[in-house]
């Protein structure tokens, strides 16, 4: 396994950038691998550990609790990353268990210091003597709840299990939880966009299922596509692109409106809006497209991924409370900030970073957003209110808040018909138990983030 060590060495440092200094592993990891010039197969051994890791983190640290004899957390944060790299060596790849060990514990001699080699090797030499069914059994024996043993099973935080639990409950369909969170720890597949007057899907790919422009990314590099196109080929993920198509195909374009991506970073579906813009201009009805960020950093790479775009678009970095001003656009997208817990699959980290205490701030924010975005509408306009969260807090709650506060002046719209409408082949959106109009996209169903979309429009 000629330089295995090394990407066990990215995948390790990964993992630290992420859980001490709260980075994101898909933009750590590319850049990591680069620097550290792994070959492809140990380019992909440092992949599989660091996502493979932070997938099962949970279920791996009940894991090291039983072997070790003590609670997870009580571990220094850095012993803790290795035995977690080295369980999931162990229990969930084909790696030999001396290698796992061996590098493992070297890890620890480089990284921690010679106190924590001997707790390394004692905990990781137990936890090879059985396989992941029994080490999972005995941690699951050890939780306290059927959801704690959920936890354990399934590696998500238990709030999280309650949270996604609610939400599909509110559509009738609780009995499929298992089977998201299953789908959470899936490595998705990569899926990107032929941006719609600049590029076409290329022959030789599949069309994803549901986006007229979507497809699965060939084998490969796929950022060589992105490269060879200008960026008019990308990854994104399906539901990121029926959310951008949902407000532009809600209504006949006519000439002269004011588009406006309120909380655009980091860019995706501002490119595919202006893509629709570009269409709408190139078949002679004048349309504009505007962009804001808040954040200088995300801004930046707005307006990079607007670079394929051949017309100005301006973005600004604005508070979005304040940005849409008064009866100014035709249609805004407001995609919020919010707890992530749609896309777990692509970002694991996300589960754990996270907490119950986060949701209602974020609440208040998104309400505000969307208010601010309804005041911004002009008569007949629509706003699309777009999470990558299922929460119902986050969806459904801030929707009806603001459906309250602005009573005498918006309707809500079938979401749900306009994405049947934008969409290649049937797309089964369930309707809520306490109806509204609001789509929800699951991993489990779509092989989608998991998206909430919502229309509103102000009254004439």
């Amino acid at each position: 396994m000629s330089g295995a060590p090394s990407a066990r060495r990215v995948a390790f440092d990964t993992l630290r950038a992420v859980h001490d200094a709260d980075a994101y592993a898909n933009l750590v990891l590319p850049t990591a691998i680069a620097r550290a010039r792994l070959s492809p197969a140990d380019a992909a051994l440092a992949t599989e550990l660091t996502y493979g890791t932070l997938r099962q983190q949970g279920t791996w640290d009940a894991v090291i609790a039983v072997a070790a004899n003590r609670p997870a957390e009580s571990v220094d944060p850095p012993v803790l990353d290795i035995l977690r790299l080295g369980v999931h060596q162990l229990l969930a790849t084909r790696v030999p268990p001396h290698a796992a060990v061996n590098e493992s514990v070297a890890l620890a001699r480089s990284s921690a210091g010679e106190r924590a080699v001997g707790f390394v090797n004692a905990v990781l030499r137990r936890i090879g003597e059985a396989d992941a069914a029994t080490w999972i059994s005995r941690a699951e024996e050890a939780a306290r709840s059927d959801d704690e043993r959920l936890s354990v099973r399934t590696s998500h935080p238990v709030w999280v299990i309650r949270a996604l639990r609610r939400a599909l409950d509110d559509e009738g369909r609780a009995g499929e939880l298992l089977d998201l969170l299953v789908a959470d720890n899936d490595s998705p597949g990569v899926t990107m966009t032929a941006l719609p007057g600049l590029a076409t899907v290329p022959e030789e790919s599949e069309p994803t299922s549901f986006s007229p422009y979507g497809f699965r990314a060939p084998a490969g590099d796929p950022g060589r596509l992105v490269a060879a196109s200008n960026g008019a080929l990308r990854v994104q993920d399906e539901g990121s692109q029926l959310a951008a198509l949902a407000l532009s195909e809600v209504d006949t374009v006519r000439s002269g409106e004011r588009w406006l991506d309120l909380c655009a970073g980091p860019g995706g579906k501002t490119a595919l809006l202006a893509a629709r813009v570009l269409q709408a201009r190139e078949a002679g009805t004048p349309v504009d497209l505007e962009a804001n960020e808040v954040s200088s950093t995300r801004a930046g790479l707005v307006r990079r991924s607007l670079e394929p775009i051949p017309f100005e678009v301006v973005v600004s970095e604005e508070d979005g409370r304040e940005r849409a001003g008064a009866d100014a656009y035709d249609r805004i997208l407001v995609d919020a900030p919010c707890t992530g817990l749609g896309a777990l699959r692509r970002r694991p980290e996300s589960r754990w970073r996270k907490s119950p205490q986060d949701v209602a701030p974020l609440a208040d924010l998104q309400r505000e957003l969307l208010s601010a975005a309804v005041t911004g509408l002009r008569p007949g306009g629509v706003v699309a209110y777009v999470t990558c969260s299922p929460h119902l807090v986050e969806t459904r709650d801030v929707v009806a808040a603001v459906l309250d506060q602005h009573r005498d002046k918006l309707d809500e719209l079938d979401a749900r018909d306009v994405l049947r409408r934008v969409s290649r082949s049937t797309l089964d959106l369930a309707s809520p138990t306490g109806g509204g109009g609001r789509a929800q996209l699951w991993p489990h169903r779509h092989g989608t983030d998991a998206m909430s979309i919502t229309l509103l429009r102000r009254r004439s």
